[in-house]
């Protein structure tokens, strides 16, 4: 999908969560070659600027490649429900894709100091979220089997010594349809543990 048509559609569906008319959405799609900038971007990270079309983005982070081979993973909640806590929803969002990668075979982990997700020192997804009247955009991006050449257009989430990887670099599932599958049970897997450690904690 066309990155400013889904930014259209995410947006309006933002609105309607905020008004209490639709329900927390998640969304996978993948983009065309594009580069996006974050709203912590500098201008000299941006290596090829005519490379492929750039868009600014209103998440946080820095530029970052969307293309096919990826999935993109907009995340639509509202975080009112969820303690109005910022780093605790990115936190969820890197322990779904650290439990989706373990269902494909792919141990990930964080790396100090960064957010997403690495193999071996290696980032294989990346997390940039909006935050708008309590509600989040944007979200994740994995890669499954683009063209890690791409990358070399940018400075991939301002870190120049942190090499880029993908499910396909490292001999692991490219089926999109099985990932999206583990996505979908690793997410209702990590809710359930969310809600678990929310209602210990309320206990007296």
């Amino acid at each position: 999908m066309p990155y400013e048509e889904a930014v259209a559609v995410m947006d309006e569906r933002a609105a309607a969560i905020a008004r209490g008319e639709a329900p927390d959405c998640v969304w996978l799609l993948e983009h065309p070659p594009i580069y996006t900038a974050g709203t912590s971007a500098a201008p000299g990270e941006l290596l090829a600027p005519t490379r492929f079309p750039v868009f600014v983005s209103g998440r946080g982070g820095r530029f970052t490649y969307h293309g096919p081979g990826q999935r993109v993973v907009y995340v639509m909640f509202d975080l009112v429900s969820r303690g109005r806590d910022v780093r605790a929803f990115v936190a969820f969002l890197e322990d779904w894709l650290i439990a989706t990668l373990a269902r494909l075979g792919v141990e990930g982990g964080r790396q100090p100091g960064q957010i997403g997700v690495f193999v071996r020192g290696a980032k294989i997804a990346s997390v940039g979220l909006r935050v708008r009247r309590w509600v989040t955009l944007h979200g994740a991006s994995l890669n499954v089997a683009p063209e890690l050449e791409h990358f070399s257009g940018i400075v991939p989430c301002g870190h120049a010594d942190t090499e880029v990887t993908s499910l396909a670099a490292l001999g692991a599932e490219t089926d999109m349809d099985r990932v999206d599958d583990a996505l979908r049970a690793a997410f209702e897997g990590v809710s359930r543990e969310v809600a678990v450690s929310a209602t210990s904690s309320q206990r007296p």
